[in-house]
């Protein structure tokens, strides 16, 4: 096959599945495009080798990276990132076997908009649902991005003339006090917040990176701090960690 028909079809894939929501299996976009089967599955995995798709390995089903558009501010690439995390949360809140909630989020600007959510039995009611935007200097998910940005990045989130907002009390409020949350958060790999956005509650979290190393979004887990020990809180930090490492192997088009 020449180069430029094997051009045209992949980008014919590409523009098919953009006008999808969701992620599409390789026969219903062999059958809709016409294409060869084998021609398809070729395009496909170049495609995904690439990080322009990502594969779903519980429906066998594709979908395009948001390495296609800007991560966080694209309402496609928040549903993918949300779709595919689905089953990662689900897993994460089954290991833990304790009364949590675990969310994803993704980094808008300076505040973090929760764009998924699963919750274990008797798990508390958090205020991190599906739309909620909070400061990101203020919740773990949010901190867990920010210690994963440029520098360059974060002094232009964050000026360092501004004071911080708070928001239920406690939490950073200037520049210097958020950096030396972030470098804890770079020097442990997950990030922390107690009390900070609901009294009496307290949050894990930890970045997922992209083909870039940037922070396209963040696992988190939120739970009652008093049922909760130091230890145990480290538990859940290095499960989040793990987590956010499984979602970053999927958006980098690995399973």
């Amino acid at each position: 096959m020449s180069p430029v028909p094997a051009a045209r079809d992949a980008l014919r894939i590409v523009k098919y599945l953009a006008g999808h929501s969701g992620p599409v299996r390789a026969a219903t976009i062999t059958r809709d495009l016409e294409l060869p089967r084998s021609t398809t599955y070729h395009l496909l995995k170049t495609l995904q080798d690439e990080g322009f798709l990502l594969h779903s390995p519980e429906s066998q089903a594709y979908a395009l990276s948001p390495l296609l558009s800007d991560i966080g501010s694209s309402v496609l690439g928040a549903n993918t990132l949300s779709a595919f995390a689905g089953p990662v949360l689900e897993r994460l809140v089954a290991e833990t076997r304790m009364p949590v909630v675990a969310h994803l989020g993704v980094l808008n600007h300076s505040d973090v908009v929760y764009a998924s959510k699963v919750s274990a039995d008797r798990a508390p009611a958090v205020v991190t649902s599906i739309g909620v935007r909070l400061p990101a200097h203020l919740t773990a998910t949010g901190r867990a991005m920010l210690a994963a940005l440029p520098q360059s990045q974060l002094r232009a989130l964050y000026p360092a003339r501004e004071s911080l907002v708070t928001h239920a009390g406690p939490g950073p409020r200037s520049l210097e006090e958020l950096d030396d949350i972030l470098a804890a958060v770079r020097a442990r790999g997950w990030a922390a917040e107690d009390g900070e956005i609901t009294l009496g509650y307290a949050s894990t979290a930890a970045a997922v990176l992209d083909h870039n190393d940037y922070p396209a979004a963040a696992v988190g887990l939120t739970f009652r701090a008093s049922s909760v020990d130091p230890q145990h809180r480290e538990r859940l930090g290095l499960a989040t960690i793990s987590a956010a490492r499984a979602l970053s192997r999927r958006i980098r088009g690995k399973i």
